[in-house]
């Protein structure tokens, strides 16, 4: 399962991260992931609906905010992100997307 909230702006930003994750903080010595539910969504979703949500998003050039092995994992099969993309704080991957 996932949380995942499109925020409409100019830009349209799509925040999705594993749902184990949502309410919890993971810091480096200079980066923090701060996985708050006011940013992420407050629903869960399934991974097939956190797909078709992330393929409509990418044809409708949005940025992406993706936190969590399986959002991760995700997001490469569907080719939003390469490998050279993701990072890591404490183990948790994640990986900022401008299209």
């Amino acid at each position: 399962m996932f949380f995942i909230n499109v925020i409409n702006s100019y830009r349209n930003i799509v925040a999705i991260c594993d749902s184990e994750l949502i309410g919890k903080k993971f810091e480096s010595k200079k980066f923090q992931l701060d996985i708050k539910e006011s940013f992420y969504g407050k629903d869960k979703v399934s991974g097939d609906e956190a797909i078709k949500i992330m393929k409509k998003m990418r044809n409708e050039d949005a940025t992406f905010n993706i936190v969590g092995k399986n959002s991760v994992n995700i997001a490469l099969k569907i080719e939003v992100i390469n490998k050279k993309g993701i990072k890591e704080i404490k183990g948790i991957p994640f990986a900022l997307v401008l299209l």
